[in-house]
């Protein structure tokens, strides 16, 4: 007489064929935090177009755990900065930056954000990293959305290599 139980290979009353998953709590939780991350909206311009469409289907950032782009800060955990940002409007960006929820990760987008680009003058920020901490740089006038996908995934790198519980 044979049962399914010892036609399928198990054995009963053993647990040799027990599926255990053995693993750290520091990678658990970088797992979890690389593989869904939520961006706020803020496009400032031109390359918040080149944003637009990497979040598109063309380009699938949903592979990636990026796609669900909110329009509230408290429910984000990535700014991308995406284009200019004038004197007038750090003191905004600063703001949203600081709702955001530990831990929260910058990207900057673009020549405009990460050093001012070809507007060298008084009213236009020569780097977003004077308002807020960046984590990445996306190089570019303006970076193809398949930079913008590169920068993600270095990110998501980086939040792999770091400690969960710090």
């Amino acid at each position: 007489m044979a049962d399914n139980d010892s036609q399928a290979g198990l054995k009963a009353g053993t647990t040799d064929d027990v599926p255990v998953l053995l693993t750290t709590v520091d990678k658990m939780v970088n797992w979890a935090r690389r593989s869904s991350i939520w961006p706020v909206t803020f496009g400032l311009a031109c390359c918040a177009i080149e944003m637009m469409a990497m979040s598109a289907s063309r380009y699938d950032i949903a592979r990636f755990g990026a796609e669900v782009f909110r329009g509230s800060p408290r429910q984000s955990d990535l700014m991308i900065v995406a284009g200019r940002l004038s004197r007038k409007m750090a003191p905004v960006l600063r703001r949203i930056y600081d709702q955001m929820p530990e831990p929260k990760y910058v990207i900057s987008m673009g020549a405009c954000a990460s050093v001012g680009g070809v507007f060298d003058n008084y009213a236009i920020v020569q780097g977003v990293d004077q308002v807020v901490p960046v984590d990445v740089f996306v190089p570019g006038c303006p970076p193809r959305p398949e930079s913008l996908i590169y920068g993600i995934v270095q990110l998501q790198k980086k939040i792999d290599r770091s400690k969960a519980f710090a």
